[in-house]
């Protein structure tokens, strides 16, 4: 779900014809409907006028949403846009420093999230090989495009399989047969 930023004022800058009140209700809904949904969404920060109160709303907001992952990107001025010549372009250091900070989140985020999984079983479409201190792993992804790993010298490349979830390494969950 592309939400672009937490603040309303932000929001209507960027010209777009929803508002945060709007978009919460899309993701209350989402998640009252579908187990286990994995929301992610696309964040700008910096765009022309975002000020510190108003990167701290979309802060503040997405505290809140609680979005699996949030995908950032710091603006950047395109030719023949309205928003290249608007005024208040934001400084380049000050974008890096709110990025960092909602990535930081984002992870943060991901992890509490992933963490709700130890002990559950799910499917997982196992698609990559890796190996790690001479161990051989199968990657893939869940129904909600979880990352798993899991340590077998089975080659279960596009196989569907059950296993369950032993933990948490990094982003990724850790399966086990």
């Amino acid at each position: 779900m592309s939400l672009q930023s937490g603040c309303d004022a932000t929001l209507k800058r960027m010209n777009r014809r929803y508002t945060t009140e709007e978009f919460e209700k899309s993701v209350e809904l989402l998640r009252n409907t579908y187990d286990n949904v994995a929301l992610t969404t696309d964040i700008i920060v910096g765009f022309p006028g975002e000020t510190e109160k108003e990167f701290n709303t979309t802060y503040e907001f997405l505290k809140r949403i609680k979005f699996y992952k949030m995908h950032i990107f710091k603006y950047s001025q395109r030719k023949g846009t309205r928003a290249a010549v608007m005024p208040n372009q934001i400084d380049g250091n000050v974008k890096e420093e709110r990025s960092r900070k909602l990535i930081e989140l984002s992870k943060k985020n991901e992890e509490e999230y992933n963490k709700n999984y130890i002990g559950k079983s799910v499917e997982v479409l196992f698609e990559e090989p890796h190996m790690e201190n001479a161990k051989r792993y199968m990657k893939g992804h869940t129904t909600n495009y979880l990352a798993v790993r899991l340590e077998t010298e089975e080659n279960l490349d596009n196989v569907i399989k059950t296993v369950k979830i032993s933990g948490v390494e990094g982003l990724e969950l850790i399966g086990s047969e």
